[in-house]
């Protein structure tokens, strides 16, 4: 009997990519609204693509098993 395969967390799939070391590149928050009380020394830093934190990559890699 072939083993059963796991399905990938599609919403995870879409907001989240794997890279080739092994972290996980991610959208940073804070860049939806109210936006002008925020400097734009820290609007150019939320526009860069964040990873994520250590403490979360477990549960990611469950919900992303080929990822």
């Amino acid at each position: 009997m072939a083993k059963l395969k796991m399905k990938t967390h599609r919403g995870t799939a879409k907001r989240l990519k794997v890279t080739a070391g092994g972290k996980v590149k991610m959208h940073r928050a804070g860049m939806r609204h109210l936006l002008t009380g925020k400097p734009a020394r820290i609007k150019r830093k939320l526009v860069q693509p964040g990873t994520a934190d250590k403490t979360n990559l477990k549960a990611i890699r469950k919900l992303l098993p080929y990822g």
